[in-house]
């Protein structure tokens, strides 16, 4: 295909540049400078990000056939005659673990899987973290203990992997350097294909099988490919990110979008209420219809495996029954159940989820690679994989310019003057726009172009301009 710069083209900067004539530029004569400049500059300052992102993510997304190996002795048991009734499968973890609370079950989903009871509360694990503990379906056995994270079930492993390429182990300091990555993947990409497309010829011009035309070549063929799936992560990353992700939130409240949940609250309390408000959950289940009651009115609601049962959160609260598949077909449906009754007081479909409360969630769990299981996650690494080469040949080509020594010289300053008012107008209006909803891109942005103004203006007060005159 091309060897045209598609993303992160660090080094593309003085070759594919073509001399303008002296007259008046067309839209994209004057705008490609300044797409060629953008995409060279954000390719070398942001691409250390994007290269830990990447990196990261390859690892998530292979973690979790790690997972099964490392924890196969509390995730698999021999498959037995038949299963013991939850309640006791959780009494024979409440025996081995009695500290805490219990603050959800999760049934064995298949044939050889173990039951997790979920532990809230529990000395030594993180309030935002359960213990998890394993017990065999079959005989009672508690198989083990982990620290569980997520409604994914992600076990120490995963956790590991998961905050590192979230946070870098930061905390919220940390999400900063992730959501800067994502905010500008689209960018360099974008800009990659724009040049890519906008000039065909000189793509056929670089063709070449050594040198810097062979990494050229490399990534710009490579580069194309991939951005489709570059853009897809950038997306989804973006969703849950601090700043970017608030704005989304905020525009999805707006408009009615946001993911709906089932209604928990039981309006009489039941007889719980003789127990006050600051009963607890597992004081008042001694007179509730119990846990085995619960998953059979959810089971005949249709709610099939896997399942999460979640206990109620104080007297008046019902039990929350919720299908936890990710992946597809997602089953993501819920119920509550009254503990009082043990019927059903309300029901939530994913089929009648708002449109993009759905997509919201399979762009999510594509993003994380449970969507389509093996395969999603084989996708994954393969796209982590391109984007790794594809940074390293961008430093490559620029590398090559410059034999080693200089890096080669950098694009001429200015180019934004170049474009004409029509196209600079609403091009600004419309960064502006973004650059508030996405601050990380908007902030570096403001300040690369304060800078661009800076600099070329005192290169042409000293006689040394370096970019050249419109018209």
């Amino acid at each position: 295909m091309s060897a045209e710069p598609a993303v992160l083209a660090p080094g593309d900067a003085q070759e594919t540049q073509e001399p303008q004539p002296s007259g008046g530029r067309s839209g994209w004569a004057s705008l490609r400078p300044l797409v060629l400049r953008l995409h060279f500059y954000a390719g070398v300052l942001i691409a250390p990000f994007l290269l830990v992102a990447a990196t990261t993510g390859l690892l998530y997304a292979c973690s979790y056939q790690a997972e099964k190996v490392v924890y196969a002795d509390e995730l698999r048991v021999p498959v037995g005659n038949s299963e013991l009734p939850i309640s006791r499968q959780v009494a024979a973890a409440r025996k081995a673990h009695p500290e805490g609370t219990v603050s959800a079950v999760r049934p064995s989903p298949e044939d050889g899987a173990t039951t997790r009871v979920l532990l809230s509360g529990v000395p030594g694990v993180g309030a935002d973290h359960t213990l998890a503990v394993f017990v065999n379906p079959y005989s009672g056995e508690v198989r083990g203990a982990l620290e569980q994270y997520g409604s994914t079930g992600a076990l120490p492993l995963r956790t590991w992997i998961d905050e590192l390429h979230r946070d870098l182990h930061l905390g919220e300091p940390g999400r900063l350097y992730s959501e800067l990555a994502a905010s500008w993947l689209w960018v360099i990409a974008g800009g990659g294909l724009v040049l890519w497309f906008g000039r065909r010829r000189a793509r056929r011009k670089v063709r070449g099988t050594t040198g810097r035309r062979r990494t050229l070549s490399l990534h710009g063929s490579v580069g194309v490919w991939a951005a489709t799936g570059l853009f897809f992560v950038s997306a989804t990353g973006l969703t849950w990110s601090t700043y970017a992700g608030q704005s989304i939130t905020d525009l999805r409240e707006a408009i009615g979008q946001t993911t709906p949940v089932v209604t928990a609250s039981v309006a009489s309390g039941g007889e719980h209420a003789e127990h006050g408000a600051s009963s607890s959950a597992e004081e008042a289940r001694g007179k509730d219809v119990g846990l085995d009651a619960v998953l059979k009115a959810a089971r005949a609601e249709g709610l099939s495996n896997p399942v999460e049962i979640v206990a109620p959160a104080d007297a008046s609260s019902a039990y929350v029954v919720r299908q936890i598949q990710r992946s597809w077909p997602e089953k993501q449906d819920s119920v509550a159940v009254d503990p009082a009754t043990g019927e059903v007081t309300d029901v939530l479909r994913f089929a009648d989820y708002p449109v993009l409360a759905k997509l919201s969630r399979w762009g999510i769990d594509a993003h994380t690679g449970v969507l389509f299981g093996l395969v999603n996650q084989i996708a994954l690494v393969a796209l982590a994989s391109c984007l790794i080469l594809l940074i390293v040949w961008g430093y490559r080509m620029w590398w090559q310019r410059g034999r080693g020594a200089t890096f080669g010289r950098p694009l001429p300053r200015g180019a934004w003057q170049n474009v004409p008012a029509y196209v600079l107008v609403p091009l600004m209006a419309a960064v502006a726009v973004l650059g508030y909803l996405v601050p990380l891109l908007g902030i570096p942005l403001a300040a690369f172009l304060a800078v661009d103004i800076v600099l070329g203006e005192i290169a042409y007060r000293r006689g040394k301009r370096t970019y050249a005159p419109v018209g």
